[in-house]
C-alpha cells in the first residue's frame, strides 16, 4: 500500500483507492472536503432504508445515492466516483453479519443495488480544529471511538436498531464551542447528542468503544457524544439483508463537496 499525502485532491485518493494502493483511514486527508460513510442494499429495501434516514437525520444525514439502481455512479458528489472501488475498505454484511472485510466489491456488484451516501463526522472535525479546538483521535492518530447506545432510531420497515456514537473527549470550554460550531453543520450529524455521564445512554465503558479505538481523557475533560455514520451499521444487523455492503469505520469515500457547502450560516 502506497502511502498517501494529506494534500492530495478527492479525485486523487479515490484514484488510489482504485488501484488497491490506499486503503487506510481516511481522517485529516482532503481538507476542506466532504467524506462519506457508505451503505450499499438491494433496491427492493432502498426506499425503506431511504426512510430510515429521512426519520433520523442526525446519525444518517442523507447526501446522495444512486442516480438509478446498478449505477455505480454517485454524479452529486463528484464526476468520477465508482463506488465499487473508490471507498478505501468495505464490510460486507451477509444474513445480518459481518462476514469479510475487502478493498473492492466489484465482482459482488449487483444490477438492482443502490448505493447510499451520509455525511460524516470528519467534516465538522476540520471546523472544531480550525476553530483551536483538540480533537483528540487525530492529535493520537487512531480511529475515533464509536460506541453502541440505549437512545432507539425511528424504525422503517426492517430497519430498526439504536444510535450509534462517536466521542470526542473536551474541556468544558471547548465542548461549549463545539456545539455552537457543529450546530452549524446538520447535514454531517450537527450538534452533540449527549456529553457527560456515558451511562445515561447506555455506555457502561467509555474505554472500550464498539469501533474505532480508545482516545485519553484527561482528568478536566468532558466526553461529548455525536450522532455517527456507523448507526446503519447497528439497522444493517437487524434487517438481517441476504448481502450488503458498508464502509469499514474510519475508512471513508473522499468527495469533491466542499464543507464550506454544508454549512449554515
Amino acid at each position: 500500500m502506497v502511502a498517501v499525502a494529506s494534500n492530495l485532491r478527492p479525485e486523487a485518493i479515490r484514484a488510489r483507492c482504485r488501484d488497491a494502493q490506499f486503503c487506510a483511514k481516511t481522517s485529516g486527508l482532503a481538507a476542506g472536503y466532504v467524506q462519506c460513510n457508505v451503505v450499499i442494499l438491494p433496491s427492493d429495501v432502498a426506499s425503506y432504508f431511504q426512510t430510515f434516514c429521512q426519520r433520523n437525520p442526525k446519525p444518517c444525514p442523507l447526501l446522495a445515492m444512486s442516480p438509478q439502481p446498478g449505477d455505480p455512479s454517485l454524479p452529486d458528489l463528484g464526476n468520477d466516483i465508482d463506488i465499487r472501488t473508490d471507498v478505501p475498505r468495505y464490510r460486507i454484511w451477509r444474513d445480518g453479519k459481518l462476514s469479510a472485510q475487502t478493498e473492492d466489491i466489484a465482482d459482488l456488484w449487483q444490477s438492482d443495488w443502490t448505493a447510499f451516501a451520509l455525511g460524516c463526522s470528519f467534516s465538522f472535525e476540520e471546523a472544531l480544529l480550525d476553530a483551536g479546538i483538540e480533537i483528540r483521535n487525530i492529535t493520537e492518530d487512531v480511529n475515533v471511538p464509536m460506541y453502541r447506545t440505549n437512545m432507539p432510531c425511528a424504525g422503517s420497515g426492517p430497519f430498526q436498531g439504536n444510535m450509534v456514537v462517536s466521542m470526542r473527549p473536551l474541556p468544558a470550554a471547548d465542548a461549549i464551542r463545539a456545539i455552537q460550531i457543529c450546530s452549524r453543520f446538520p447535514s454531517v450529524h450537527g450538534a452533540p447528542v449527549h456529553l457527560g455521564d456515558p451511562r445515561q445512554i447506555g455506555i457502561d465503558d467509555i474505554a472500550s468503544p464498539d469501533f474505532g479505538d480508545p482516545v485519553s481523557i484527561r482528568p478536566h475533560d468532558i466526553p461529548v457524544f455525536w450522532a455517527c455514520g456507523v448507526t446503519p451499521q447497528v439497522a444493517l444487523e437487524a434487517a438481517r439483508l441476504p448481502l450488503a455492503i458498508t464502509h469499514e469505520p474510519g475508512h471513508m469515500l473522499v468527495t469533491d463537496l466542499k464543507n464550506a457547502e454544508l454549512a449554515i450560516l
